[in-house]
């Protein structure tokens, strides 16, 4: 398996706005063409950060969900 088929985890519950999109998008400028990373954070306003920074990074939004009081966003590596 590589980093492509394993998701990279990143657990950003109790940081605020602007932290979890920033440090989301350090680990996409990191990863592999094609890697996925799974976001965990409890912070309400990456609804609209991660989704927003994604697209203009110019990656991939595979999915959103949220699990009680987490958010957690599937992303993946555009390339």
């Amino acid at each position: 398996m590589d980093e492509r088929t394993v998701p990279l985890r990143l657990d950003l519950r109790g940081l605020k706005c602007p932290l979890p999109a920033l440090h989301a998008r350090r680990a996409l400028e990191r990863a592999a063409p094609g890697a996925a990373i799974i976001v965990e954070c409890t912070d309400p306003m990456a609804v609209i950060d991660i989704p927003h920074m994604v697209r203009q990074d110019g990656h991939l939004l595979d999915g959103q969900e949220t699990e009680g009081d987490v958010l957690v966003f599937r992303l993946r590596k555009a390339g």
